[in-house]
């Protein structure tokens, strides 16, 4: 069994990563695909093979292994320019050096162009991998000088394999299996109990949209807002307390600040993911499939709210969410996006309240 087996399915990107195995790798890669459904795992394992180290490169301690992430909502020139750096030291002990860089979506104008000339004449002895979510928000110079590995959401079977491993049995797991929606990050927060009051929440605010007559989406945004933040306050402490002696205190406190503003981000995206969710299972509701819902833990309530002149609210509903989950990749101010989301919802749903 090779490292390639340590995470679930994935059969094509496998094969594409097992034939550079075979027949000697190119100069750079792109793994890119939905969060959460092996992306990072398989660049580890990708790199442990390419330095013939599959245990040190999983503890993040190879000499020749460079790992690049961002911080905060971006990756910016800075990084690219000390990669770039490290790009001209000859290995170590490998007959190769490994870069991996993590959410590579994430780099904006100026880092990507600093890391163009790299990816078109790489040293001879360097590996670049991209990590990406988005395929789309890469430039196209990028894409064109990779070999692109895609990555797609896991089955139902795979996320439940998960999910039973950990304990989880009986309607809980066929619940939680569909809530995931095909992406392991998401199956793991859902057995985390904070997670589950927040997500307890989310839905009620996704329901107060169109059963609340005195709905206000001003706090409704805030309500949202107030999770990321306490998300991005637990990742700043984390950010505090992993400081480099070699670090001065400006750049301390400006790493932790970016790793507080990357995970209210994240935050925000899942409750967005979380909302889409919802409106989605009424519109099915409506339509009469309630097997087909994602929610099924909380068919009851999508039952009663799932009326059928709801449905085309629903689907709008759905819709708009979907459109401001892409307008946050354009770093928008996630106060004003959210009211503004939800004075929308309000509008999408607020006819269907005696539905």
């Amino acid at each position: 069994m090779d490292s390639f087996e340590t995470f679930p399915e994935q059969d094509e990107a496998k094969r594409l990563l097992r034939a550079a195995l075979a027949e000697g790798p190119a100069h750079a890669y792109l793994l890119h695909g939905p969060r959460g459904v092996g992306k990072r795992r398989a660049a580890t394992a990708f790199a442990g093979e390419l330095l013939g180290d599959p245990d040190r490169v999983a503890r993040n301690v190879h000499p020749d292994l460079y790992i690049l992430e961002p911080l905060g909502d971006q990756i910016r020139i800075d990084p690219i320019r000390e990669l770039r750096r490290d790009l001209h030291m000859r290995p170590f002990e490998s007959e190769r050096r490994i870069y991996l860089i993590l959410r590579a979506h994430l780099m904006n104008e100026d880092a990507a162009d600093a890391l163009l000339k790299d990816l078109e004449e790489p040293p001879p002895y360097a590996v670049i991998v991209l990590v990406a979510d988005e395929l789309g928000l890469l430039p196209p110079t990028i894409r064109s000088r990779c070999q692109l590995v895609p990555f797609r959401r896991l089955s139902q079977r795979a996320i439940k394999a998960f999910l039973s491993s950990r304990g989880l049995q009986g309607e809980p797991l066929e619940a939680f299996a569909r809530v995931a929606a095909g992406r392991l990050d998401r199956a793991e927060r859902l057995l985390d109990a904070d997670a589950g009051e927040r997500r307890a929440s989310l839905i009620e605010l996704a329901r107060s949209v169109y059963l609340d007559p005195q709905f206000d989406p001003g706090r409704a945004s805030r309500s949202v807002t107030d999770i990321a933040q306490e998300r991005g306050a637990k990742a700043r402490a984390v950010a505090e307390e992993q400081r480099s002696v070699d670090e001065t205190a400006r750049e301390a406190e400006q790493r932790s600040r970016r790793a507080g503003r990357g995970a209210e981000r994240e935050e925000i995206l899942d409750a967005l993911d979380l909302l889409t969710g919802w409106y989605r299972d009424l519109m099915v509701v409506a339509a009469g499939a309630g097997d087909a819902v994602l929610n099924s833990d909380r068919l009851a309530d999508l039952s009663a709210d799932g009326a059928p002149e709801r449905g085309p609210a629903a689907e709008r509903a759905a819709a708009t969410v979907r459109d401001v989950w892409r307008s946050f990749e354009f770093n928008v101010q996630p106060g004003l996006a959210l009211e503004a989301l939800f004075v929308r919802l309000r509008r999408d749903l607020g006819g269907t309240l005696s539905a």
